[in-house]
């Protein structure tokens, strides 16, 4: 039996992307809306379809995605990172190039927390000496 629809998740920062492929006209929803309508900034539609462009599977499969969490920019690194793994999992000869890009790494940098006794995560407060 092959698999027609595949599901993953992606994530970066505090974004969470779940993901369904399946084969179709190469149409993007995102919590159902179309991704262009969604994703305003070029940049962040470039990057979602990123996996396709690498993979050469442009036009091949439809994308339903629900986002939650985090702002747009982590939000379209998230949905890129879930369609990369989906794609690695419904066609696996698709893997290495993927692989080979960085696509199905999850980019584990989150915002580093404030401590205590300090103006910022880094920084200090101003020293006066006198």
């Amino acid at each position: 039996m092959v698999e027609t629809t595949q599901y993953a998740t992606g994530k970066k920062k505090y974004a969470v992307a779940r993901a369904w492929i399946e084969p179709g006209n190469g149409t993007i929803q995102v919590n159902n809306k179309p991704a262009d309508q969604y994703f305003t900034r070029l940049g962040h539609r470039n990057q979602i379809v990123s996996p396709f462009d690498i993979t050469g599977t442009t036009g091949q499969y439809n994308v339903r995605a629900t986002l939650a969490g985090g702002g747009v920019s982590g939000q379209a690194g998230a949905l890129r990172h879930a369609i990369a793994k989906a794609l690695s999992i419904l066609s696996p000869p698709l893997r290495e190039s993927l692989k080979k890009k960085g696509l199905l790494t999850r980019d584990s940098r989150v915002k580093e927390r404030k401590k205590y006794g300090q103006k910022g995560a880094r920084a200090k407060f101003q020293y006066s000496k006198r």
